[in-house]
């Protein structure tokens, strides 16, 4: 029982330190994030006192983080839906929802004149990294390729990612 309790208390304390870059109540807002979990509920307000809102079962999904209350985040999704999830939930890493009517193209280089590697659908969730001058890499499941930033959602035009 000794060693369960000293193992429980060594789990406790690296979760603590470990705990995701979208749970830091200092990050100034609004900023992008993702959810971490595979089932992640949003609430009418900032504990879990008030009424579930939504069910979020896509893990990766990217949100933008317009409102933080001690360890809660007030998300918004890609379709404009708010509402309130524990940060606990949530990741720092970033990813994109491919948006639109048509598929876009994932190139070996970040210019329109590059290779085509691959295409992704509208409502393809892929990891972000690589991101300037309106082209980010995007891996959708280890096919990864440059993608224009303008059919994203969940990274601004603007924006660099190392």
């Amino acid at each position: 029982m000794r060693l369960f309790a000293v193992g429980f208390a060594v789990t406790a304390t690296l979760l603590l330190l470990v705990e995701p870059a979208a749970a830091d109540p200092d990050r100034k807002v609004p900023y992008y994030a993702s959810i971490a979990a595979g089932r992640a509920r949003t609430r009418t307000g900032p504990a879990r006192t008030y009424p579930a809102s939504w069910l979020y079962q896509r893990a990766d999904l990217p949100v933008k983080v317009v409102a933080i209350h001690k360890e809660w985040r007030k998300i918004a999704d890609p379709d404009g839906t708010e509402g309130w999830m524990q940060a606990n939930l949530m990741s720092a890493t970033r990813t994109a929802i491919v948006r639109g009517g048509v598929p876009i193209d994932l190139r070996a280089r970040p210019s329109e004149s590059a290779k085509l590697l691959w295409r992704a659908a509208p409502g393809v969730v892929g990891r972000l990294s690589q991101c300037a001058n309106g082209w980010c890499l995007m891996d959708v499941k280890g096919q990864a390729g440059f993608v224009r930033v303008d059919a994203l959602w969940g990274v601004d035009a603007d924006e660099t990612l190392p």
